[in-house]
């Protein structure tokens, strides 16, 4: 998939009303020009998740494939955000709904059970899976709309480091900063470059 742009959208956009939408526009704005993967994160249910968790005292294991499960829901609000969006598991529905002309939204369950590549600890997150998914693509460019801009390593989870393939290109995006997501996708710069 070569050119592709790995949209990582925060789980944390549906906590401000108006952001997810905000942000699904500048997204199919940004298809326009290049081929877009989004990989959604958990946001409010993944954080019941972590409240259950933490309630139960799940085994790690558990809390894992529930925290991925939370993100294939989110896929769900996420693609209503999204105009022409429509969700996909895997690679072979990626090609597809890009060959089709429409965004894909991962619902990334089914292809994370059976990769089962990460850690099962809440060290990994929707980052990292994003990480992963941009190399397992061969992804052009990963870019992370963050409620705030930052730097990389202030904002994601202990794992993306590992999960980030070597040489791939990050960028993060702050809500603020949603209208320069098209030149970003474009072009792989500005906003707030990796350190």
């Amino acid at each position: 998939m070569s050119g592709l742009v790995v949209v990582k959208l925060g789980g944390s956009f549906a906590r401000t009303p108006g952001a997810l939408a905000e942000a699904g526009r500048a997204i199919a704005e940004c298809s326009r020009h290049r081929a877009i993967l989004v990989v959604p994160g958990g946001g409010p249910l993944a954080g019941a998740v972590r409240a259950l968790d933490r309630e139960l005292g799940l085994p790690a294991t558990a809390a894992h494939w529930m925290a991925i499960l939370a993100m294939d829901q989110f896929a769900h609000a996420a693609a209503a955000h999204v105009p022409g969006a429509l969700i996909a598991h895997d690679g072979a529905e990626i090609r597809s709904a890009l060959a089709e002309g429409r965004i894909p939204i991962l619902a990334p369950y089914r292809w994370m059970v059976a990769a089962d590549a990460l850690p099962h600890s809440w060290e990994v997150t929707s980052d990292s899976i994003a990480a992963f998914v941009a190399g397992a693509l061969d992804a052009a460019l990963l870019v992370l709309l963050k409620p705030v801009a930052g730097t990389v390593d202030t904002l994601v989870d202990p794992w993306f480091r590992n999960a980030l393939p070597l040489g791939l290109n990050v960028r993060v995006i702050g809500r603020g900063q949603l209208d320069s997501l098209p030149d970003v996708v474009r072009t792989g710069s500005p906003a707030t470059p990796a350190p």
